[in-house]
Order: C-alpha cells, then structure tokens, then sequence
C-alpha cells in the first residue's frame, strides 16, 4: 500500500511593510556631528540613520519625513496656563485614546501660531484686541501678530482656561512632520539614510525661539536615539535617465543636500554624468558644508566643477547667482549640450535670483536676447530640464 502524499502548502511571502506618516518608521540615529565651524553664525548637522530591516528604499532626489515632538518644557507650560493636568483622556485624530500631555507632545502644533488658532482663542477668551484681529479686512493684521509667536504667548496675551480637552484638537493644527532632502545613495549605503539638518534658532517678542522639528534632530536626538521617519518621494528631482547627460547643480547652505546624493550615486557607479556644483554660504572657514567630500569628489573626477561663493569673506557679499554669470559662456555651452539644471534651497531670493542670472546667461551667450532666453528656460521646464526643491 501506497502512502498518501503529503500535500505542500506554499507559503506566501509576507507583504512589504509600507512605512508614511501614520506608520512611520523608527530609525535609529548611528551618527549626529556639526558640519559647521565653531564660530559660525548656523548649527547644521549631519544626521545618519540606520534602516536596518525597515525594507525601505529611495533614490536621490527625495526627502525623508522626519515626525517631531514639542519639548516638555513647552508641553508644561501650555498645561500650566490653560488649566490642565496633561493626565485628561483624550482622543487623537484618528479616534485613538491617548492623554493630554502626549496630545501636546505628539500630535498638536504649539511651536508656531496659526490663525485657525487665534481665531478659536478670541472666540473662547472674548478678548477684544483678538476679536479686531481676527475681524474681516484685518488679515494683514493678524499675520503680522503671527509672525515668531508660539501657542503660549496667545495663551500669555488672552489668558483662557480649557474646560473640554478634547478642543484642543480644534483649537490646535495637526504637528505636521518636516520634510529633508536625503543627503546619501542607497547605491553607497543599502540600509542606511544622510540628512543635513540646519538647526533653526533666532529671538522674536523677547523669547528665544528654536525649530521644533530641526532642534529634536539635531539637539534631543544623540546617536542611539530613535527618529520617526518616511519617505516621500520626488519624482520631479531625479537624474537624467542617460547617464551621459551633464548636470548643473545650485546648491547653497544645506541646498547641496540632495547634490551629495547625486554625488555618492555617480560615486557607486550608478552613471557617468558629468557634474557641475555651484555651492555658497557665509564664510568658507565655518560654513563649507561636506567640503572634505567635495574636495575629494573634485579630485578624483566625481564632480568636473566646483564653484563656491562665501558671501561674508570679503567687503563684498558675493552669492551663487554671481558665480553664474561669471561662468555664464560655460554654462550655456552645457546646456547646448542638454545638460539638466537643478536648484535646492531658499525659495523667497536665492531662487528667483538663479533664475534671472540663468536668463541673463541664455539670453547673452545664445546672442539671441531675452525672449529667446524667456522661451528657452520654458522649454527646459517643459522637458523637465530645469528642475528645482525649493523651500
């Protein structure tokens, strides 16, 4: 007699887990040092994180969604003026039983003060001054009053109590996570994630204020520490798919972040563009951000070129827009060539600036003028030629 087969169950493999902003990932801080000098008027840091077996994967040119937390001694003295323990039940925005206290860490913005807030604050508190600021054809007004204000210094100005935790949730904007571009290749580090982080701190209505996002990176969050991480991909930031094309890349302070990643990318032999870095900040002894890396890239033939513009290193405020136009003729023979042109960093003037300095360089060198210049830069929009992260 035959024995009976025995049958075999095939096993699917499990589903990739899929990490965003409400399952982020908790990634391990391995590395978190200065980038800049001593005597700098910045504090912009490194951060590598370890993915470990996350799964998670990304290309140069996206960011990683970092998920902050507002300090305890913030939460604390929210809880102290507006009446509260922090131990009252609450529930998050998704239905979930938590406490007050973790709803001020966790899940509600109290570092910048949003107009919904002042709004829901004049209503609750009567106060006449806010009900004026906040009365239609006052919006110049009341933003104005925002600028550099936090949630405890309405709650100083108007004092109130909150006598149902739960509006809090009304009352208070979501904690929205903050968004870096990733300064490293997955090519050069399979689990592992760069960012470069600038520290935010400045003084306004006679406090000194900190980022909340950027001071937990950088000052609450040592190596050993976890971070709450995603990726948020940017399709509209990539490498050329031929790997011949040139690239011109404007990236001053921590702009250059994602052109590190293109860097490693060319680095671990991902593709062979030819590599043009405009890169600028203050002062070249204290704010040359991965200079040892840049350096060598040159050297070894990574990068083709590299220009820099200190702006406080002389009488003069020199600035990466100023490095364009002296190179203006080289630049325009790129993008003869169908070079990419990429710009990351401030949006209010460094970008505008790069861009009128673009348009002069076209306009000149193609010795065509500025409507040709005009429909140049359209066309390379078009093409996704001209590409630019701006924040």
């Amino acid at each position: 007699m035959q024995p009976e087969a025995t049958e075999v169950l095939e096993t699917e493999a499990p589903a990739p887990i899929i990490w965003n902003r409400s399952h982020p990932y908790l990634a391990t801080v391995t590395a978190n040092r200065l980038l800049t000098g001593a005597g700098s008027e910045k504090e912009t840091r490194h951060i590598e994180l370890d993915l470990g077996d996350s799964g998670i994967q990304y290309l140069p040119g996206d960011s990683a969604g970092v998920l902050p937390v507002n300090t305890c001694d913030a939460v604390n003295d929210v809880l102290l003026r507006i009446g509260l323990t922090g131990d009252e039940p609450v529930n998050d925005f998704y239905g979930k039983a938590t406490d007050v206290r973790e709803a001020l860490t966790s899940w509600l913005m109290i570092g910048k003060l949003s107009s919904g807030t002042v709004r829901h604050w004049a209503t609750l508190t009567g106060h006449p001054q806010l009900a004026e600021l906040v009365a239609a054809g006052n919006k110049e007004k009341l933003d104005a009053y925002l600028w550099g204000r936090e949630f405890i210094d309405l709650i100083d100005h108007a004092p109130g109590k909150v006598t149902d935790p739960q509006m809090l949730f009304k009352y208070l904007p979501r904690l929205a996570p903050r968004l870096y571009s990733i300064s490293s290749s997955q090519a050069l580090h399979p689990k592992g994630i760069d960012l470069s982080v600038r520290v935010v701190k400045y003084e306004s209505h006679g406090r000194n204020r900190a980022g909340v996002c950027s001071s937990h990176i950088g000052e609450r969050t040592p190596p050993g520490g976890k971070l709450p991480i995603f990726i948020h991909s940017n399709q509209l930031f990539r490498l050329p798919a031929d790997a011949s094309v040139p690239v011109i890349m404007i990236g001053p302070g921590t702009g250059v972040a994602p052109f590190r990643a293109f860097l490693e990318h060319k680095q671990a032999g991902v593709g062979r563009w030819p590599m043009w870095l405009f890169f600028g900040d203050q002062r070249a002894s204290q704010d040359f951000l991965y200079e040892y890396d840049l350096l060598k890239w040159k050297q070894n033939g990574v990068l083709q070129r590299l220009d820099t513009a200190f702006s406080r290193d002389q009488k003069e405020k020199i600035y990466v827009q100023q490095r364009i136009r002296e190179n203006a003729a080289e630049i325009w023979k790129w993008l003869d060539r169908g070079a990419y042109f990429y710009v990351c960093g401030d949006s209010k003037r460094m970008a505008p600036d790069v861009e009128a300095a673009l348009l002069e360089s076209i306009a000149e060198f193609s010795r065509r003028g500025t409507d040709y210049a005009v429909e140049y830069l359209a066309e390379m929009k078009k093409q996704k030629r001209y590409l630019r992260d701006v924040y």
